[in-house]
């Protein structure tokens, strides 16, 4: 089984036409996996719905709990992109051992249609999650960074190898 996190981030992000703004109200993920066709044994679980910039150090530990409370050993984590580096290297230093820790967002929101990169990202870090020995990575544009080796490139909106 996988296990799979949501924290928030713009991947579960809508737009309220009237005030122009972003907003949280619910997760997109077992939509996605649907429409995905996604057959393997999954179970979501929403941690919180919080842009990953008002994420703090007490919201990361919320996470590092749950991973280690998980009973799976295959853990994919929805997050915010601006914190998911920062959030990858406190899920590390806080050594859960034995456990492929996978976290992964979006750039444009799932609610905006085929313009996200949500679902290629999602689909990427099922792969990735499967597949990777145990440990923290980032998993962003097809591609997965190891915990330490990752940056998100504020111009071009890409992770790229630090």
């Amino acid at each position: 089984m996988i296990q799979v996190f949501v924290t928030g981030g713009t991947f579960d992000k809508e737009y309220n036409y009237i005030k122009g703004e972003l907003y949280f109200k619910d997760t997109h993920l077992q939509e996605m996996f649907d429409l995905g066709r996604c057959t393997l044994d999954i179970d979501i679980k929403t941690l919180m719905m919080i842009d990953s910039l008002d994420m703090t150090d007490a919201d990361r530990e919320i996470i590092v709990h749950n991973c280690r409370r998980s009973s799976t050993d295959t853990i994919l984590i929805t997050h915010g992109t601006d914190g998911m580096v920062e959030t990858a290297a406190h899920l590390h230093h806080s050594n859960i051992e034995g456990k492929t820790i996978v976290l992964t967002g979006a750039m444009i929101p799932y609610s905006f249609g085929t313009s996200s990169d949500g679902f290629f990202n999602l689909g990427s870090a099922l792969a990735f999650v499967q597949t990777l020995a145990p440990g923290v990575y980032v998993v962003m544009n097809g591609r997965y960074f190891d915990w330490d080796k990752v940056v998100k490139n504020k111009k071009t909106g890409m992770f790229e190898e630090r």
